[in-house]
């Protein structure tokens, strides 16, 4: 059975921001370059993770990447979960500076810089006005 996911990263960047990353360069997961396994995990939890095989693990044959994936008690939701991550490293890995993160990392840090930048503005607006009305 074939399943053709949609593109988790949107998902994952959905909040209501400006910030609009380009999807057209995500890759896009085929079944067929996948294996996947399901093992018992580890961790807390006791007998319902010590009897159930609900813990995830992908690989992508052609790259070679091994996403594990084990948050949650549910097999289906862990395999969406590890395809999220299997895509986003995918993408990290491809696209490197254009990748999904790495436009939400360049948008946050000009962000940051514009605060400063207004910040400092602000700042040095005050000392002029307290030099101004002689309160310093």
């Amino acid at each position: 059975m074939l399943h053709r996911w949609k593109n988790p990263l949107k998902a994952m960047y959905s909040i209501r921001t400006k910030f609009t990353p380009d999807y057209s360069k995500v890759p896009v997961l085929v079944e067929t370059e996948l294996k996947e396994q399901f093992v018992r995990g580890s961790g807390p939890g006791g007998q319902s993770v010590n009897k159930t095989a609900n813990c995830v693990i992908l690989k992508h044959l052609e790259s070679g990447i091994v996403v594990k994936c084990h948050e949650t008690r549910s097999l289906e939701e862990n395999r969406k979960k590890a395809r999220e991550i299997l895509v986003s490293k995918l993408d990290n890995l491809i696209n490197e500076t254009n990748s999904i993160e790495a436009q939400r990392k360049r948008y946050d840090d000009k962000k940051i810089k514009d605060k400063k930048r207004k910040q400092d503005k602000l700042s040095k607006l005050k000392t002029e006005w307290k030099k101004r009305e002689n309160l310093i």
